[in-house]
């Protein structure tokens, strides 16, 4: 396959993202900080749409750590159980309710090294959070946007923190966040990992990635 070029329009493709998805946006359904830390821990291995039909019953009966804390892990397992890792995540999850009312009184902190001392949380779930929850602009990547701005040479790394490092450096500060959820947008509706739709995609004309797979059907 053609190796990446060495310059790429950034600027037109974050417009084209734009463009396409105007209205990009987190796609786990959360009321607050707590809610929605849990459900990104709860989303690794799993989908959005098996997190939500999960947490919608999950956040009405147990609110807060202080409720999550009068489970136990099994029995916290069994109510997430169609999720993938469901055990693991128990009992990360518990643990992590118990640190959030023993040292900050309940409340989600919004420093990322606090946040990655949770467990089961790692840096892409501390930039959701930190981005969704609290406004502060971050990159979260995921298989999308790894997957995506490879494919768009807006990165050339297979290792994610790298991929975060090159796409902070091209894409202004201000639009880390929306960049982040029109490439996972794109990443689910068109730049698939398998069969990406390529011959459909409005930014075909940037892409090596996609000129390179039309030419070789």
């Amino acid at each position: 396959m053609k190796s990446k070029p060495k310059r790429v329009p950034t600027r037109k493709i974050l417009d084209t993202l734009r463009e396409m998805y105007p209205d990009a946006h987190c796609e786990l359904e959360f009321r607050n900080p707590f809610e929605l830390l849990i459900a990104t821990i709860l989303s690794a291995q799993s989908t959005d749409r098996q997190v939500n039909k999960v947490t919608k019953n999950l956040f009405a009966r147990y609110p807060t750590p202080e409720a999550f804390l009068q489970l136990t892990e099994d029995e916290l397992a069994e109510h997430i159980r169609g999720l993938g890792l469901f055990r693991n995540k128990s009992k990360n999850i518990l643990q992590t309710c118990r640190i959030l009312v023993e040292k900050y009184g309940g409340q989600v902190p919004d420093k990322r090294e606090d946040l990655e001392q949770l467990p089961g949380v790692g840096r892409k779930t501390a930039n959701v959070v930190l981005s969704n929850a609290f406004g502060i602009p971050a990159l979260a990547v995921d298989t999308h946007v790894q997957r995506v701005s490879n494919r768009l040479a807006l990165a050339d790394s297979d290792n994610p923190l790298e991929t975060e490092r090159q796409l902070m450096r091209k894409v202004p500060r201000q639009e880390w966040s929306d960049t982040h959820h029109r490439i996972i947008w794109h990443g689910r509706r068109v730049c698939s990992a398998r069969n990406p739709k390529c011959s459909v995609c409005d930014l075909l004309s940037y892409c090596w990635y996609g000129k390179t797979m039309l030419r070789e059907k």
